[in-house]
């Protein structure tokens, strides 16, 4: 019986297979058309603006800002971590397209597209955002004279917080980190060691067999002594580390970095426990994670979820479903009864006039904001009345911004399901966090940019 390699084909090819392929691309496919319409020249000045503002000098050879913006907009439109995005542009030809990189074999590394996306930021995807919806007006596929809005909560990827599991984290990630941070913290573990153990036992006691009330606080109360002796000599090693001068790199370095970081924050929590296992009620401004301390709770009061954790966005809809997001960095930045009056205002900039009709849920009506809102420009102010109050509206244009109004909560929808990634995203920081609900925007924006010049391609076609 006649024995055959494997792999391949049985039978030779006379001369070798080329490796490289050489295809055409469709005109009609998707990112050919965003390669097309973009203004990639005004997307590089505007990227420039950035890392002009956060650079310290020009030292250094100078980007490839036409291809790392281009693979921001893969991401965009794809949904693709940074590795994935490396090899979607080494081996997808409309993505290289897309990316300004068929003449060349050269493809950014996916370091240098995950540097430039934290360089460039929340406030840099937002300027490429505000591009794309300004390119579409220009296009005619949105209005600006017609705007709605909302606010809604970005949920970051943490479990539920609770006293016992942010100090269990606390454990864990100093141990984690001392062991790589140098001799001064090797030095705190052998000292803490009985200490770390000690609270570990009292972590998987609560876990496994605290069944009242009682039980459960009585070891919360002894865990944080121990977490509050291990803060306070963790204090100490952070400052002989930083007294010795000595320079560290690496690991070691963002490891040293991380228990600072720690100790910072475990120095606000634990008077907020002490405040919770004394009065029962969470303290004001409680951190609700060690790693993204920036991050809050939002009451929403959604049937099953009263209350959800991450960051307040406000979304801004132009007629045609275009949006621009903002983003609160705090938990008072975004909230109904400023935004109503803020997202007219960011519009009035955007495009030099305020929209001409607005409409707002009535979180956002107060006879002072119908007043700015009117002193900005807005003719006719769709707040929705509280109470037996009165709409400023009625008729057809009620009607109109009533519609629109709901349209939103589709947009918000949309952002954030599965396709544009805007909740839960994989992020391990507020300014990431940022700029991924951005990107998220940003992708429903280009989308719906393509599906818009579509339609008169197809028109002409049929």
């Amino acid at each position: 019986m006649t024995k055959h390699a494997k792999g391949g084909n049985r039978q030779r090819d006379l001369i070798p297979r080329a490796q490289k392929t050489t295809i055409a691309l469709a005109q009609d496919h998707p990112m050919v058309v965003l390669t097309d319409a973009l203004d990639w020249t005004e997307m590089e000045v505007r990227a420039e603006k950035i890392r002009a503002k956060k650079l310290k000098n020009a030292a250094g050879r100078p980007p490839h800002l036409r291809a790392l913006l281009g693979a921001v907009t893969v991401m965009a439109v794809r949904r693709l971590p940074y590795r994935e995005t490396e090899e979607q542009i080494r081996y997808y030809a409309p993505a290289r397209y897309l990316c300004g990189l068929t003449e060349t074999e050269w493809t950014p590394d996916f370091t240098t597209i995950q540097d430039f996306s934290q360089l460039l930021g929340e406030d840099g995807v937002k300027l490429i955002n505000e591009y794309v919806v300004q390119l579409a007006v220009e296009l005619g596929l949105a209005d600006p004279r017609l705007a709605v809005a909302d606010t809604t909560a970005q949920e970051a990827a943490i479990t539920h917080p609770t006293e016992v599991g942010l100090l269990a984290s606390f454990l864990a990630s100093v141990v984690s980190n001392a062991r790589t941070a140098g001799v001064k913290f090797k030095g705190f573990l052998a000292k803490m060691g009985s200490k770390i153990k000690a609270g570990k036992k009292k972590v998987r006691a609560h876990h496994l067999f605290a069944k009242t009330p009682d039980a459960r606080r009585r070891i919360l109360v002894e865990l944080t002594k121990i977490v509050e002796r291990l803060t306070g000599q963790l204090g100490k090693a952070v400052e002989a580390a930083a007294d010795t001068g000595r320079q560290l790199h690496g690991h070691a370095m963002a490891a040293q970095n991380k228990l600072s970081n720690l100790h910072q924050t475990m120095m606000k929590l634990l008077p907020q426990i002490r405040h919770w296992i004394k009065t029962g009620h969470v303290a004001v401004g409680k951190i609700i994670n060690l790693h993204i301390p920036e991050l809050y709770s939002i009451v929403r009061g959604k049937v099953g979820k009263g209350v959800e954790f991450g960051l307040s966005w406000g979304i801004t809809r132009l007629q045609g479903g275009f949006i621009l997001a903002t983003m609160g960095t705090t938990r008072s930045d975004v909230q109904d009864t400023k935004f109503a009056v803020r997202a007219a205002e960011d519009l009035a900039a955007l495009f030099g006039k305020a929209p001409k009709s607005y409409a707002y849920d009535r979180g956002g009506h107060s006879d002072e904001n119908i007043k700015r809102l009117r002193a900005i420009g807005v003719r006719n102010v769709g707040l929705a009345p509280r109470g037996r109050a009165e709409w400023q509206v009625d008729g057809k244009i009620r009607d109109k911004l009533i519609r629109e109004r709901a349209q939103v909560e589709g947009s918000i929808g949309t952002i954030k399901g599965q396709k544009y990634g805007f909740n839960r995203p994989a992020a391990r920081s507020a300014a990431m966090m940022g700029v991924c609900g951005q990107r998220a925007a940003l992708g429903a924006n280009l989308a719906k940019l393509v599906r818009g010049l579509a339609k008169p391609a197809r028109a002409a076609a049929g």
